[in-house]
């Protein structure tokens, strides 16, 4: 398994001294898919979480239909080929319908109606064991419904930054006939580099996380966000095959990873369960999960022309620095 990087080199003048200045870019591509991204010298891309999050919760929260006054009458319902009660409920977690769909089925999954904010430190394994096992129970339903809908994701935009038009924290699911661009690219991955890519990365261990039991994680080594994170579950290649031990090991470890996102002083995340269909052979079900930057004034997206336009990210926090500061909650 070949860990490919080309070092680039930035030369200028300094303004005051007229000396010339040297910076060091790194960029790196990744072994399973090829997409490649920039690690860039540290520059505080990443503001700090100054913004009062729990005042501006307060301020929109009266008009939050996920909140318990409104739920009932202000989100829609499931088919009762999908669930004749027309939600799907696990301890507090409720999911129905995404009103905006982005595909043939889609829906959300709030974690507690009465949750409207909901901070990372504060995220628990209950919480999200509860809030996946209803979007798995909705993946199941809906492909034994729709033999062609084979695609099965579970996402989330956590917060404004992440791309949430609502506040009130949930997950997205979504099952189509059709996959998205990268649950093509990495279901068309062949097995043996899947294997070996573990294996190099276990080897090597900078990046290596550890593994919570079927599940092994890692930060990225070409990262497309900042401070992202990659697991993978062996012997499962969609969300509708996760059962109750590997749903609950999948929230134990995102839940070890937002609450050390916030202790590093981010608020808000991206996810992405990319499912491939049931059985594929060799496919190991990947995850990605990465933070997305802080509300402030004169705010910044994270998000810029060579992420957008390019696929390619830029990031100052380098993965090996993130593994160093994340891995001991999985090897505790």
């Amino acid at each position: 398994m070949e860990f490919r990087s080309h070092k680039l080199t930035a030369e200028m003048l300094d303004p005051e001294s007229g000396e010339t200045i040297r910076t060091g870019i790194e960029v790196r591509v990744d072994p399973l898919t090829g997409h490649s991204s920039r690690i860039v010298p540290e520059r505080g891309l990443m503001p700090s979480g100054d913004f009062d999050l729990a005042a501006f919760a307060r301020e929109n929260q009266p008009r939050c239909p996920f909140c318990p006054e409104r739920i009932e009458h202000l989100t829609p319902k499931l088919p009762p080929a999908i669930d004749p009660d027309g939600r799907i409920l696990r301890g507090e977690a409720v999911l129905f319908p995404n009103l905006h769909a982005y595909s043939s089925h889609s829906c959300v999954s709030i974690y507690s109606s009465r949750l409207h904010y909901l901070p990372l430190e504060d995220m628990t394994e209950r919480l999200f064991g509860d809030n996946l096992a209803t979007q798995v129970a909705y993946a199941k339903a809906v492909q034994a419904l729709d033999p062609h809908s084979r695609w099965a994701s579970i996402n989330a935009n956590h917060m404004l930054p992440a791309g949430s038009s609502l506040f009130h924290p949930h997950l997205q699911g979504i099952v189509d006939s059709q996959p998205t661009t990268l649950q093509r690219l990495l279901a068309d991955v062949p097995p043996a580099r899947f294997s070996s890519y573990l294996k190099a990365e276990r080897d090597a261990g900078v990046r290596y996380l550890g593994d919570t039991g079927r599940i092994e994680w890692l930060a990225s080594f070409a990262p497309i966000a900042p401070a992202e994170l990659r697991a993978f579950v062996g012997g499962v290649s969609s969300p509708a095959q996760l059962d109750e031990d590997l749903i609950a090991e999948l929230a134990h470890g995102l839940t070890l990873a937002l609450n050390a996102y916030a202790e590093m002083g981010f608020e808000s995340f991206n996810l992405a369960l990319y499912g491939a269909p049931p059985g594929l052979d060799g496919y190991p079900l990947n995850l990605r999960l990465a933070c997305r930057s802080n509300l402030a004034p004169f705010y910044r997206s994270d998000s810029t022309f060579l992420e957008r336009l390019h696929w390619e990210g830029a990031i100052d926090l380098p993965p090996e620095a993130v593994a160093e500061r994340i891995g001991g909650r999985f090897r505790e």
